[in-house]
């Protein structure tokens, strides 16, 4: 098979061009842009183009496959020349999808929690020798790549996004999976730049579960109001797994899972991730593994990457970075925090960065979403704003629409990293909580500082 990547360079595409040429495949590519690691990753396996940018002699008519990624486009070179030759083009869950459609598919999808879930079920499942294929949105402790493909595993666990699947496909990724087993964690509004109204977003996720086959499993969190309507009101028949919290208690910041066989020390904490968990244990009881030997393997799970990961700790502070942008994310992870270290101050520290974040009529979606922290940070950049064609905010706008007495708001991440370096760190906790990057602050050097 010879299959070229439009915009290679993604997350999600350098990772599935990998998994392709580990199986055998001829792959190209092209994007405008690379950055790490994908740029390095990609040169390992020799599949990093000679040049940046659209290269229209890559098109030829002896291509299998295109596979185009979000960030290339309408009026791509590559694509135009790709569709008036008539060469098949997919997204890349469409193409997930046709190498997967005779394995049993299971589709983790939700607001919240879904990367967390689908690293708990992949752990879970390599801990038990189980043979399954995977796609996940986080880079993972113990595997190479974000997404595996082979011939011969019999099951395969998704990652589903709710998100578009490509410029010319403008269904949610979620969609084109096509489930045989589901899960659905919780629902937020999101996305505002595609689905404008909270009734449009909902929409996808009745449509997730009303297109699944009749009688199929569905795991879902009957604690979230709007997740629970969805499932227990669907029309056709389907299986209903609900979940809720686990027994468990925190004994000097450590959370145990309270199991017939005795308490489980975990490496995570957090209601959400409690939540998480029981998702997970029901999603791999459907997959053949026992509750024992999901307990006996859970404990080992160290979280996936920028999921509540820890940077550096010391006796008396801890340093957090987490993947949270929307208000849902923002609460359950400062919430998560304060109450894993209750004789500690939170510091909690978060950038506005995505087009639903920066959007003055969405803001007013994040009130009180970091009361629990004891100071709360906002960082924005106004260029960010501009690039994306967003009327401007202001700083006053953010502390009306948070609320609260606890918030600054900063533009300038040098400031910002200033401030952060200048405090008494003494038995406070930082937790950093972003899906950019605060315009290239080091968050691995600025914990180092912190904790000395």
């Amino acid at each position: 098979m010879k299959v070229h990547f439009i915009a290679i360079g993604g997350s999600a595409m350098h990772n599935l061009a990998i998994a392709l040429h580990d199986m055998g495949f001829e792959v190209t590519g092209s994007d405008d842009e690379f950055f790490e690691p994908s740029k390095t990753r990609l040169k390992e396996k020799g599949l990093l183009p000679e040049k940046e940018g659209w290269d229209v002699n890559k098109i030829t008519q002896d291509l299998d496959a295109i596979i185009l990624g979000m960030h290339a486009r309408e009026g791509n070179p590559e694509l135009d020349l790709a569709l008036a030759l008539g060469i098949k083009v997919y997204s890349y869950p469409e193409y997930i999808y046709e190498q997967s459609k005779n394995k049993k598919r299971v589709v983790i999808a939700g607001s919240h929690g879904k990367t967390t879930i689908t690293a708990m079920v992949m752990h879970v499942l390599k801990f038990c020798e189980v043979e399954y294929d995977y796609m996940v949105g986080a880079q993972l402790d113990g595997f190479d790549t974000m997404v595996k493909l082979t011939s011969d595993a019999p099951l395969i666990i998704l990652e589903g996004d709710e998100y578009l699947a490509s410029a010319i496909d403008k269904r949610p990724k979620f969609h084109l999976y096509r489930a045989d087993i589901a899960l659905l964690s919780g629902i937020s509004w999101d996305h505002i730049n595609v689905f404008p109204t909270f009734e449009t977003y909902l929409t996808q996720f009745r449509l997730y579960i009303s297109e699944l086959s009749s009688n199929s499993p569905v795991v879902y969190n009957e604690l979230d109001a709007e997740v629970k309507n969805i499932c227990e009101h669907e029309k056709h028949p389907i299986k209903l797994y609900p979940y809720k919290m686990p027994s468990h208690r925190i004994i000097n910041g450590v959370t145990y899972l309270n199991t017939p066989d005795g308490p489980i020390r975990l490496r995570i904490f957090g209601d959400h991730n409690l939540l998480n968990l029981e998702g997970a244990r029901l999603i791999c009881n459907l997959c053949g593994v026992k509750d024992r030997d999901f307990y006996n393997s859970i404990g080992f799970f160290n979280g996936a990457a920028k999921r509540l990961q820890l940077i550096s700790q010391n006796e008396h502070t801890a340093v957090y970075k987490d993947f949270a942008h929307s208000p849902s994310k923002l609460s359950a992870t400062t919430t998560a925090v304060k109450k894993q270290y209750r004789n500690r101050k939170l510091i909690a520290c978060m950038e506005l960065h995505t087009f639903s974040s920066l959007n003055k009529n969405f803001l007013k979606e994040y009130r009180n979403s970091m009361a629990d922290a004891d100071e709360a940070i906002i960082y924005f950049n106004p260029h960010t704003i501009e690039h994306k064609k967003l009327p401007p905010i202001s700083s006053e706008e953010i502390m009306e629409s948070f609320g609260g007495n606890n918030l600054k708001v900063f533009t300038d991440s040098k400031l910002l990293n200033e401030h952060l370096t200048s405090m008494d760190w003494k038995d406070k906790n930082l937790l950093l909580m972003s899906s950019g990057s605060f315009d290239g602050m080091n968050m691995d050097e600025l914990a180092a500082e912190i904790i000395g």
